[in-house]
C-alpha cells in the first residue's frame, strides 16, 4: 500500500504526481492572474485560494466517488486486470518478425540515430493519441461500452480526481486497444526505420506525453478555463476542450474526445472549439438513472446491468447473461 502510493504521488509519469500537480497549480494561478489583470483587476492570495479550490469541489458525493475511484484503480485493479492485458512488446515484435518474414530482413533508411529517434518519438506519441481518440470515440457510439464510460461523466464537478473515475472494464477495454495499436505501430516502425528503439524518453514515458502530463495534464479535470484557439486549439487539447467534452449539454456531446492532441477532433469532425471567455457549463449526464451514480451500486454494479441489456440475440427478448 505504501508502495503504491509512494508511486502514485512521488513517480513523475504518474499524473497525480506532486511535480504534475505542482505544475498545474503554477499554470493556474499564471491564467488567473493573467485574466483579471487583462480586465484591470487584481488577484490576492485569498482570491486565489477561493478560485482554485471553490467549497463546492471539497464537499458532496461525485468528489467522494472519485476518491473510492482513485483507491480503486490504484490499489486494487491493476493486480486484478493485469492478466488480461495485451502485450505492446509482444505485439510489435510478432509484428516485426512477420514484416521480415514476408519483405526481408530489416535495413531502414540508415538515419542517425537522433533522427530515427526524433522519428519515433513524434510518431508513437501520435499513435498513442490516436489510440486514445479511437477509445473514446468508441465509448461515446457504442452503447455497451458506453455503459461503462458513462461512469466517468456522472462527476458533477471535475478535480484532477476525477480521471481516475472510471469503470474497470473501461480500463481493460482501454489498455488493450493501446497496446495493440501501439504495438502494431511500433513494430512497423522498427522495421521500417532499422532500429528497434522506443524514441526520446523521460522517466520512462514518451518526452511528449511527460510535457503533456507534467503541464496541461492535471487540469483537464478541473474548473480552471484555460482555452487553446485558432491554430493551437486545432492541434492541442486544452482544459476548456475537455471541460466541453463533460458537459451536459447535448451540442457538447461526443466532442473532444482527443487527450492531449486535437488532431484527429478536427480530422473527424468532433472538434470544437472553446470560447475565450469562461462559458457556463453543467457537468454531468442528462439520462435518468434509479439509482445514486455515485454509490458503490450506481460506479460498479449498475453499469454492468446497463451494458448486458445491450447484448440482444436477435429473436430474444431477454439480454445475454454477462
Amino acid at each position: 500500500m505504501v508502495g503504491a502510493l509512494a508511486g502514485v504521488l512521488f513517480v513523475p509519469s504518474s499524473i497525480l504526481s506532486i511535480y504534475s500537480l505542482g505544475g498545474a497549480l503554477v499554470i493556474s494561478v499564471g491564467a488567473i492572474v493573467g485574466a483579471r489583470r487583462r480586465r484591470g483587476r487584481g488577484a490576492t492570495l485569498g482570491l486565489l485560494r477561493r478560485a482554485l479550490f471553490p467549497r463546492r469541489l471539497c464537499r458532496g458525493p461525485s468528489l467522494r466517488a472519485d476518491l473510492g475511484f482513485a483507491f480503486l484503480n490504484n490499489f486494487a485493479t491493476g493486480a486484478l486486470i493485469g492478466w488480461a492485458l495485451l502485450s505492446t512488446s509482444a505485439i510489435s515484435n510478432w509484428v516485426f518478425a512477420r514484416l521480415c518474414a514476408s519483405f526481408g530482413p530489416s535495413h531502414g533508411p540508415a538515419l542517425p540515430i537522433w533522427l530515427a529517434d526524433a522519428v519515433l518519438t513524434v510518431a508513437l506519441f501520435g499513435f498513442a493519441e490516436l489510440a486514445y481518440w479511437l477509445d473514446h470515440y468508441t465509448s461515446h457510439h457504442v452503447p455497451f461500452f458506453w455503459a461503462f464510460h458513462r461512469v466517468h461523466h456522472t462527476a458533477e464537478t471535475l478535480t484532477p480526481l476525477t480521471i481516475f473515475r472510471v469503470h474497470p472494464v473501461e480500463s481493460l477495454t482501454f489498455y488493450n486497444i493501446n497496446a495493440i495499436t501501439l504495438g502494431l505501430s511500433h513494430g512497423a516502425l522498427a522495421y521500417g526505420l532499422g532500429v528497434d528503439r522506443s524514441g526520446w524518453m523521460l522517466w520512462g514515458a514518451n518526452l511528449f506525453t511527460m510535457t503533456y502530463g507534467l503541464t496541461l495534464g492535471s487540469l483537464l479535470h478541473t474548473h480552471v478555463w484555460i482555452a487553446f484557439r485558432g491554430t493551437l486549439g486545432k492541434i492541442f487539447i486544452s482544459p476548456a476542450h475537455h471541460q466541453l467534452h463533460h458537459s451536459m449539454d447535448p451540442a457538447h456531446f461526443g466532442k473532444n474526445l482527443g487527450g492531449a492532441l486535437a488532431i484527429f477532433d478536427w480530422a473527424f469532425g468532433t472538434l470544437l472549439i472553446p470560447t475565450a471567455r469562461r462559458q457556463r457549463i453543467t457537468f454531468g449526464v442528462r439520462e435518468a438513472d434509479s439509482v445514486d451514480p455515485h454509490s458503490i451500486t450506481g460506479c460498479i454494479i449498475s453499469p454492468c446491468m446497463h451494458a448486458a441489456k445491450t447484448l440482444r440475440i436477435p429473436g430474444v427478448s431477454a439480454p445475454i447473461d454477462a
